[in-house]
């Protein structure tokens, strides 16, 4: 009986384990099927109710740099990122220092608040800050669009950095205050270097997440601050006709670009840092 029962458990398992590796395999499938579909149409001369197209061409491409001026939008791009990026260190740094180093009254509050804009959908606090925004005259400008993105960059980077910076031993801290260093000597020769693996880690990531964020930059943003992924929604949405390989193809360009970014920022970034925290050895 007891073998029985455990050859029906055996048999219950792998059939559950078949189904969850059947339910992924096919949701990257139809995922795969998806990204291909629009690579091949980005390349199509015209593709109508056949399984390959007739011809292929690069001339899209071409199009679609034209026709939405896709080098200005990826130069505001990169000036939002890179700003985006060197603010969020600036701020997140010292805060996560602050935050592993610091024992104060309502520390448990302010981690809250700091990790808030992470929980919470970016559309649920975009529109009333768009709104303030809006009244400051700041929204539809570069600086809009750069201060909305620092709401969710700057608690990222104070999660990224904390389990960091409690890795570093205060002793090393102590020890170049009894040589005669200052605060900003501490911070700049001592601790700078050895978070610089980790403030990489960090800017990477908002590199990547400033790329991809949507919400927060389409409610803020105006006709010479646009960043690509809000050109690309005006290009699908926008009134007007368009060729839908042209669509696709500053589609595959956006891809692109945030696949470079995200494959650079893993080569530096071990994904486990991100949700554990190595004990300190005493």
């Amino acid at each position: 009986m007891a073998s029985n029962a455990m050859r029906g458990n055996n048999l219950m398992s792998k059939a559950w384990n078949s189904l969850v590796w059947l339910t992924i395999g096919f949701f990257v499938l139809n995922l795969f099927a998806l990204i291909a579909a629009v690579g091949v149409n980005s390349f199509a001369t015209r593709w109508l109710g056949t399984w390959f197209p007739p011809g292929y061409t690069t001339r899209w491409y071409f199009s679609a740099w034209d026709e939405f001026q896709l080098g200005d939008v990826l130069l505001v791009t990169m000036e939002v990122v890179l700003a985006v990026v060197v603010l969020s260190l600036l701020i997140g740094v010292p805060a996560a220092y602050a935050l592993a180093r610091r024992e104060f009254a309502g520390k448990r509050l302010v981690t809250l608040l700091f990790v808030l804009p992470l929980l919470v959908p970016p559309i649920t606090y975009g529109i009333p800050m768009a709104t303030v925004l809006y009244q400051l005259h700041l929204a539809g400008t570069m600086t809009g669009v750069i201060l909305a993105n620092l709401v969710p960059t700057v608690p990222f980077v104070i999660l990224v950095m904390t389990p960091f910076i409690e890795q570093i031993d205060p002793k090393l801290e102590s020890a170049a205050r009894v040589f005669g260093a200052n605060t900003p000597r501490v911070f700049l020769h001592v601790l700078v270097p050895l978070l610089a693996p980790g403030m990489l880690a960090a800017g990477l990531l908002v590199l990547v997440r400033t790329v991809a964020m949507f919400e927060l930059t389409f409610l803020t943003a105006g006709p010479s601050s646009q960043t690509l992924v809000v050109a690309l929604y005006y290009s699908v949405f926008a009134a007007g006709v368009r060729a839908g390989q042209s669509v696709d193809a500053m589609a595959m360009i956006y891809m692109a670009t945030t696949l470079v970014w995200l494959f650079i920022a893993l080569r530096f970034v071990d994904p486990t840092q991100l949700v554990t925290r190595v004990k300190k050895t005493s």
